[in-house]
C-alpha cells in the first residue's frame, strides 16, 4: 500500500513552507516514527516522520522547493507491499547482456567526445566572461592561447593580431603593434559570489526584526552587575544540584527567577500595547533565545513564576537541544510576555538586543568579566561583573520604570538569597 507524505499544518497563520533536507532517499528502507524529510516554516523546522515503516517509494518535492500546506511532497510503500514487490522483481530478473552501439562513421564515439570537450574548452575555462565573449566573437581557438594559468584580454587581442601567446604582433608594415593597455576592470563579482535563497525562518526573522525597529519606540539602558554572590552558590551547591536533579545549575535560572521579580514590580515591562489598548499580562511566560541548527530561535517557559531552578534548567535544556536538533514545535515558540537573550555565551561584553514583537521588553545578558571596581570604605577590589541591558518600547514603558527594572534584577542577583524567599 502507498502512503502519501503530505505537508502537515505548521500553525494558524502558516500556509507555505519549504521542503528542507530529504534525511531519506528513494529506496531507502524506513521505520514507523522514523524522521523522513524536514519542512521549514516562517518559524521553526519540523521533521515529518514516518506514519508506518517501509520504503521511501517516491520523491515529488526536492529539498528547497516551495509548497503549500496539504501538498504532497513524497510517497511511501508499507513495509509489506515493498518486500512483495522486491521478491517480485528478484524472480524475474535477468542477467542484461551489454549493449554497443557503434558511432555512424566519422562521428566520434560518446566516450570521445566527453574526452574531447574538456580538452577543447580546458583554456576557455580560465578566461574571465568578458575574454570569453572576446574569444568567440573573433574566433579565436583557446588551444592556440598557451597553456599560461589565466588566459587574458591582451593574450586574445595578440591572437587577433597574428601573433602568438608568447610573441608579440606585427602590424600590416613590419612595425611592431604598439602594447595593449593592461585590462584595469576588475574581474566579475560572478566569478566570487553565490546567491542563497533565505530559509522561511531566516525571512521571517528579518522581517520581524525590521518590524520592531520601525513600530516601536525602541530605547536601552544598562547597568552591570557583581556576579560573585551567584557563582559562590553555584560552587557551593552545583555538584548537589547536578546530582539530584541531573542538570547543572546555570546562570539562566537566576535571571529568570530575577525577571520575574522585577516583572511583578514593574508590570508594564510585561505588557504590550493591542491597538489602542495596553495589555497588561499577570502571568509569565519567559523567552529563552537559543542558538538552533537553523538560525536564533525564542522557545517560552511557560508560567515560569511557578517553576523551581532545578524545573527551569531542565526546560532549558529540553528546549535547546530540540533547537540544535531542529525539532522545534509551534507550541513551543507561541506566545511569551517577556524575553531574556544571553549574548555573554558567544563572548559579547555588551549590545542592545531588539524587541520580539508583540512584547515590549527584552533582557540582554553578556560576558562575566573580572574589573577593578570601588567597594565600600574605596576599597578598590577584583569582581566578575556583567553588563546586563534591557531594550524597551518608549510608548509604553518609561526610563523610570526600565531602570528600575533593571535594578531590581541587579539587586535579585547580588543577593540571590531574596529569589529563594521572594523578598
Amino acid at each position: 500500500m502507498s502512503i502519501e507524505l503530505r505537508v502537515p499544518a505548521l500553525g494558524e497563520s502558516i500556509t507555505q513552507a519549504t521542503v528542507g533536507a530529504w534525511l531519506k532517499k528513494e529506496g531507502d528502507a524506513v521505520q514507523a516514527d522514523e524522521p523522513i524529510v524536514e519542512v521549514e516554516s516562517e518559524k521553526a523546522t519540523v521533521a515529518l516522520p514516518a506514519p508506518a515503516a517501509g520504503v521511501l517509494r517516491r520523491i515529488v518535492k526536492q529539498s528547497g522547493a516551495e509548497v503549500a500546506i496539504g501538498e504532497l511532497i513524497g510517497e511511501l510503500e508499507t513495509l509489506a507491499v515493498a518486500k512483495a514487490s522486491t521478491s517480485d522483481a528478484s524472480e524475474r530478473a535477468k542477467p542484461a547482456q551489454p549493449l554497443s552501439i557503434a558511432p555512424p562513421q566519422g562521428q566520434p564515439s560518446q566516450t570521445e567526445s566527453k574526452d574531447a570537450a574538456p580538452a577543447a574548452n580546458r583554456h576557455a575555462l580560465r578566461a574571465p566572461p568578458s575574454v570569453r565573449r572576446l574569444m568567440a566573437e573573433s574566433g579565436i581557438d583557446p588551444a592556440a592561447l598557451g597553456n599560461g594559468p589565466v588566459v587574458r584580454r591582451e593574450d586574445v587581442q595578440r591572437a587577433i593580431g597574428g601573433g602568438s601567446a608568447g610573441t608579440p604582433a606585427t602590424g600590416g608594415h613590419g612595425g611592431v603593434a604598439p602594447p595593449q593597455p593592461a585590462e584595469t576592470k576588475p574581474p566579475a563579482l560572478g566569478d566570487r559570489e553565490r546567491a542563497v535563497p533565505m530559509t522561511p525562518l531566516r525571512r521571517t526573522v528579518a522581517r520581524r526584526l525590521l518590524e520592531a525597529q520601525q513600530n516601536a519606540a525602541i530605547l536601552t539602558t544598562f547597568n552591570e552587575i557583581d556576579m560573585s554572590r551567584v557563582l559562590a552558590m553555584r560552587e557551593k551547591h552545583g555538584d548537589a544540584f547536578h546530582e539530584r536533579h541531573g542538570v547543572k545549575l546555570g546562570f539562566m535560572s537566576f535571571f529568570v527567577k530575577a525577571a520575574v521579580e522585577a516583572l511583578r514590580a514593574w508590570p508594564s515591562v510585561n505588557g504590550e500595547i493591542r491597538g489602542n489598548d495596553i495589555v497588561y499580562k499577570d502571568h509569565y511566560d519567559i523567552g529563552v533565545a537559543v542558538g538552533g541548527g537553523k538560525g536564533l530561535v525564542v522557545p517560552v517557559l511557560r508560567d515560569a513564576d511557578l517553576l523551581s531552578f532545578a524545573e527551569i534548567e531542565r526546560a532549558i535544556a529540553e528546549l535547546a537541544k530540540k533547537a540544535r536538533e531542529n525539532r522545534i514545535t509551534m507550541q513551543d515558540l507561541e506566545g511569551g510576555t517577556f524575553t531574556i537573550s544571553n549574548g555573554g555565551i558567544y563572548g559579547s561584553l555588551l549590545s542592545t538586543p531588539i524587541l520580539n514583537p508583540p512584547q515590549s521588553g527584552i533582557l540582554g545578558l553578556h560576558k562575566i568579566e573580572k574589573r577593578a571596581v570601588v567597594g565600600p570604605d574605596d576599597v578598590v577590589m577584583v569582581r566578575p561583573m556583567m553588563y546586563v541591558a534591557l531594550s524597551y518600547d518608549h510608548r509604553l514603558i518609561d526610563g523610570r520604570e526600565a531602570v528600575s527594572f533593571l535594578v531590581r534584577t541587579k539587586e535579585c542577583i547580588e543577593d540571590p538569597d531574596r529569589l529563594l524567599f521572594e523578598v
